[in-house]
């Protein structure tokens, strides 16, 4: 249900007032698709939590979208790959909400390289970011969810997870362990109404995808010969988000054949 929109809040009260709207936490929202979530979740009134790593001055701009919006929400501070760092933003986050609360991992990276190039520092650090990382952010808002007599979490994934891709050994390592991840957690928590997806979101012009985005080659192993556009993969999330009998899947945003 949309929450009538309100007048943006300033600065303190956002810090210092706990909402009773529905809150959802994204993680990676400084740009590319976090940013078009966490502006999507605004547009309905919720309370976003806008998580960044080393970019605030985005994740300020990120979270000004949802409060033009007539959502209303925070900046969060994590490294994903620390445990305690993600557990200081998740209590932040939870004690800034009051009402039903989501999660949305969004955060990761991905280095280029053949499998037998690949270093160390880069397999740990892809590994750590995207399997790792959500890992930690699942575990440390599990009690938080519990408490409060359920949940959504939504796990960006990646069809390379599924399929693999020449040079991305590591990137789609940690995109296939998202789908054990999210379907494990799916069936322990399930009996507590904690509902745990995984959306494929498709090609999407970001900062993550410079470089190797198929321009103009047609498409051919899409059923429609494009791929789909942000705002209907936002629209997706949101609408998965505040389903209430649905957990355990996998959502596929474009016209390929996993």
């Amino acid at each position: 249900m949309e929450l009538p929109i309100s007048s943006t809040p300033s600065a303190k009260d956002r810090l210092t007032k706990p909402s009773d709207r529905p809150a959802v936490l994204i993680t990676g929202a400084s740009g590319g698709i976090g940013r078009a979530i966490s502006h999507a979740f605004g547009k309905i009134g919720w309370y976003v939590g806008v998580h960044y790593y080393r970019n605030k001055q985005a994740a300020e701009a990120t979270l000004d979208l949802v409060l033009e919006s007539g959502g209303i929400g925070d900046s969060y501070h994590a490294d994903i790959r620390e445990a305690e760092s993600v557990r200081r933003m998740i209590d932040g986050f939870s004690s800034c909400a009051s009402g039903p609360l989501a999660l949305v991992c969004n955060a990761g990276i991905g280095q280029s390289d053949l499998l037998v190039r690949h270093s160390d520092e880069v397999w740990d650090n892809v590994i750590a970011t995207n399997l790792t990382g959500t890992f930690h952010c699942l575990r440390a808002i599990a009690s938080f969810l519990l408490v409060r007599g359920g949940g959504s979490i939504i796990v960006i994934g990646s069809h390379t997870g599924f399929q693999g891709a020449i040079g991305q050994s590591a990137y789609a390592t940690s995109k296939a362990g998202l789908i054990g991840l999210v379907r494990t957690a799916a069936l322990e928590w399930g009996p507590h109404n904690i509902r745990v997806n995984l959306v494929l979101p498709g090609w999407q012009k970001t900062d993550l995808t410079e470089g190797i985005f198929p321009e103009d080659k047609g498409w051919l192993d899409h059923a429609l010969r494009r791929p789909p556009m942000i705002e209907e993969v936002v629209s997706t999330i949101v609408h998965l988000a505040r389903l209430k009998d649905v957990s355990g899947q996998v959502w596929n945003c474009d016209s390929r054949h996993l």
